[in-house]
């Protein structure tokens, strides 16, 4: 069947201490379709980064991409501190429950990709695979610094092309992309709140960022235990995933399979045609 030209949004009521909230997330292809494709973005973005991806999979896939909380469409929290991955797991667990499959192949982008690397690394987490892009165990300060330097701020721009010009700036790692490719970043990023062009996320998931230490925990306890099919994608200029640690992690726990971008930093977008390849590649493995 044809794929249609929008996802279908929808979400799910997910628990927080004290409370509930709303998880909302992009769905593409036929909804009884059993193979699910779960795609996580990264800190600042959302689940419509993955149009172009997900409407190539949908022709075979259900591909759901959650906007997680605080982005996007789906609801802020009251503490700021739920921004943090314990909770976005616990979402996460929330979501797959609801989409009724017996397992999912994920697809997580810098935040996303550590959300799955956590969910996968649980006892009955219910990831067939995994794939990692440009994030892994352990993450350079020099990348964690520039994202420091800007997340939470709440600019306001004059234009939409204002907004979709300060995120080229913002974004220059993600690489070489034309001007379509852009205004596919941009028109789910800059969006109209409160009378002004503003950027879709909520400023304070910066506050549990900016209070973890310069230098990020450990986290190869957790990739040890992971046991299904993985692959780290790593843009080859990256500052945040270094060569060192991503060959390791072709060494040790899952033995990751590893597919370097070339021409790109922190993070490849599966925009390009040739990066699309990769993913498809990986649930064809």
């Amino acid at each position: 069947m044809p794929v249609a030209d929008e996802p279908e949004l929808r979400s799910v009521t997910c628990a927080h201490p004290g409370g509930l909230h709303r998880m909302a997330y992009w769905q593409w292809g036929e909804a009884d379709n059993p193979s699910v494709v779960v795609c996580v973005h990264g800190l600042t973005r959302s689940g419509r980064d993955f149009d172009a991806l997900a409407r190539r999979l949908a022709t075979r896939h259900r591909v759901v991409c959650p906007d997680i909380i605080g982005r996007g469409a789906s609801e802020r929290v009251a503490q700021p501190m739920l921004y943090q991955v314990p909770q976005y797991v616990s979402d996460c667990v929330t979501l797959v429950a609801r989409l009724d499959v017996p397992s999912v192949a994920w697809v997580g982008t810098s935040m996303g990709g550590l959300i799955g690397m956590v969910l996968a690394s649980l006892d009955g987490a219910p990831l067939s695979r995994l794939l990692l892009n440009d994030v892994g165990p352990v993450l350079s300060v020099a990348g964690l610094s520039r994202i420091r330097d800007y997340v939470g701020a709440d600019p306001v721009f004059a234009s939409f092309e204002e907004g979709e010009a300060a995120v080229r700036r913002l974004a220059a790692d993600f690489g070489p992309l034309t001007d379509a490719q852009w205004r596919v970043l941009t028109r789910h990023t800059v969006v109209q709140r409160d009378g002004a062009w503003r950027l879709h996320y909520d400023p304070r998931i910066a506050e549990p960022f900016r209070a973890m230490p310069v230098e990020a925990p450990d986290l190869w306890p957790i990739y040890d235990r992971i046991a299904c099919s993985t692959w780290i994608v790593r843009g080859a200029r990256s500052d945040l995933l270094s060569d060192a640690v991503a060959d390791e992690m072709t060494q040790r726990g899952p033995r990751a399979h590893r597919v370097d971008v070339a021409g790109v930093g922190h993070a490849p977008t599966f925009l390009p045609d040739d990066q699309i390849a990769i993913v498809e590649a990986f649930l064809d493995a």
